[in-house]
């Protein structure tokens, strides 16, 4: 599986528009996903929050939705690091949509109620292989925090 996954990443640019833009979707869910098990204790409500996250990302339909979920879970769980998902975003996310994704991650992490120390590591980490600066960073907490989480 996950020579199947370096192989899709590796063939990206001479994929089809449909297939690079899956690739895109996939690499986004399979972060929130990861995030997800940051604690150790990965929730139904951080399921909601990354289903939620990825229909306001891609605008996909529900069915869409849970196969890419499932699709994800597989291959962030056979994953080696975080950069091969996180470079296909920082390629193809533009600073808007690499912020909103830390948003989505933030969300996520505040799912349960409780911000976890690895959590917040693991945002903290995605934001800098993303480029995203410190002060987009603490923007997009404090946005999910003002919204009761």
């Amino acid at each position: 599986m996950i020579a199947k996954l370096k192989q899709l990443l590796a063939d990206f640019n001479a994929a089809a528009p449909e297939q690079r833009q899956h690739t895109i979707e996939l690499a986004a869910a399979c972060v929130l996903i990861e995030l997800s098990r940051a604690d150790m204790d990965s929730s139904a409500k951080e399921r909601v929050k990354i289903s939620a996250a990825l229909e306001e990302m891609f605008s996909l339909s529900s069915s869409d939705i849970e196969q890419l979920m499932d699709e994800a879970d597989s291959n962030a769980k056979l994953a080696t690091s975080t950069y091969e998902f996180t470079s296909v975003i920082k390629d193809h996310f533009d600073d808007t949509q690499r912020v909103e994704l830390l948003v989505a991650l933030w969300r996520v992490a505040y799912a349960d109620g409780v911000l976890d120390k690895y959590e917040e590591h693991f945002i903290r980490k995605v934001s800098d292989l993303l480029y995203v600066s410190h002060s987009d960073f603490i923007r997009a907490k404090h946005r999910v925090q003002s919204e009761g989480h």
